[in-house]
């Protein structure tokens, strides 16, 4: 399950950074937000599969024995969601300005502004 998913990463990671380097802003936000869901996909698979119990530790124990779930990955990633959620809405909102002040979405002809 974990090859299937570092596969995975690695196909959102490739598809994200291809559509990045295209022309067109919709295919750059496209890619961003590819190359988000990888990261998230990444940090996931870093904290390893386990299917353990909430890390809680007993009243009478010192430590925590057994198999556990890592809370941290999880964490990260509902933070990664946060702040790549807040980075598209800002690149949507850029896009739409840009696209109403040039009247185009390719690149290169944003490049010049000499016209304007």
């Amino acid at each position: 399950m974990e090859v299937l998913l570092a596969l995975m990463t690695g196909l959102l990671y490739a598809a994200g950074l291809y559509l990045m380097l295209r022309r067109s802003m919709v295919k750059l936000i496209i890619g961003l937000v590819l190359l988000g869901n990888g990261a998230n996909l990444l940090i996931f698979l870093l904290g390893r599969i386990v299917k353990g119990a909430p890390p809680i530790i007993r009243a009478d124990a010192n430590v925590l024995t057994g198999l556990y779930a890592d809370p941290v990955p999880q964490a990260l990633i509902l933070t990664a969601i946060v702040i790549s959620f807040g980075l598209q809405s800002f690149a949507i909102i850029l896009f739409k300005r840009a696209y109403k002040v040039l009247d185009t979405d390719d690149l290169d002809q944003m490049r010049d502004t000499d016209d304007l």
